[in-house]
């Protein structure tokens, strides 16, 4: 049997960035299911926060130079990379000038919520799409972690859905309980829109907040995943609504590892 091959996407890993739990669980379960046979990629936005130099990041000139549209606009799309050395972890960063070269990730210096975030999410889902499209690399299993990756259930199940590189890959999203109050202004669908994405497909994001951007990852994904117990009412509510098939709920304990790894080998089929 061929090594599965996961592809890892989130907002945050350590060492090189921590907001959230998110940067923890994101750094360990790639080990671990490296350690297991598995063939691993993760791609992760390069905010401003992140020492290139200290960090030992480079630009991957090959994977560089594609433009990702947002609504009417075209953004380029720079991608380099860095090796987490103690794991033998290759990590893939999605940047852009406008989107991530601030000193702060998802809050101004005043503790306002960035209203292009909405942008930024957009941009980095599709980056990472034709990020993989360029290294030629054929994902068995994308694994979505946080309301900033949860387009790319959407984008696989439409858009990408023919394409050869990701016409078997199957996807998960885990839901974390990181949870914003902001609602996005202007025609967040449009800024959303892709190739064959309907407005109808985009229904979810409708409401344009934190739950909207939820909703659509649990609606596309083939496996939603609950980090943790501690969730608030609605978005337990969110997850509750769920068809059985959708929700697996892996608790955060020493065997969290060994559940993942049986999802993705039945998912894979």
């Amino acid at each position: 049997m061929s090594k599965l091959r996961i592809l890892y996407v989130a907002s945050e890993i350590n060492p090189f960035l921590q907001i959230t739990e998110v940067a923890d669980y994101v750094r360990k379960l790639p080990q671990a299911m490296q350690e297991r046979g598995m063939e691993i990629r993760i791609l992760v936005p390069r905010f401003g926060l992140i020492n290139e130099r200290k960090n030992r990041l480079h630009e991957v000139v090959r994977l560089s130079g594609i433009n990702i549209s947002v609504g009417d606009d075209e953004k380029p799309l720079v991608i380099k990379v860095a090796s987490i050395p103690s794991a033998k972890l290759q990590v893939y960063f999605i940047d852009n000038e406008d989107y991530f070269h601030r000193k702060s990730v998802f809050l101004d210096k005043d503790n306002n919520f960035f209203d292009d975030n909405d942008e930024r999410a957009i941009f980095f889902c599709k980056g990472v799409l034709e990020t993989v499209k360029k290294l030629g690399w054929a994902p068995d299993i994308v694994h979505c972690n946080d309301w900033m990756t949860a387009l790319i259930p959407l984008y696989l199940k439409t858009t990408y859905k023919n394409d050869p590189m990701f016409k078997d890959t199957k996807c998960v999203f885990t839901v974390y309980n990181n949870a914003f109050n902001y609602k996005f202004e202007g025609d967040i669908l449009d800024k959303a829109k892709a190739m064959d994405v309907s407005d109808e497909a985009l229904a979810h994001l409708r409401s344009a907040d934190f739950e909207g951007f939820i909703k659509i990852g649990c609606a596309y994904a083939d496996a939603v995943v609950k980090a943790d117990d501690d969730f608030s009412e609605s978005l337990n509510r969110i997850l509750d609504e769920l068809p059985e098939r959708k929700l697996e709920l892996v608790e955060e304990d020493e065997n969290y590892t060994d559940a993942y790894y049986n999802l993705y080998n039945e998912l894979a089929g």
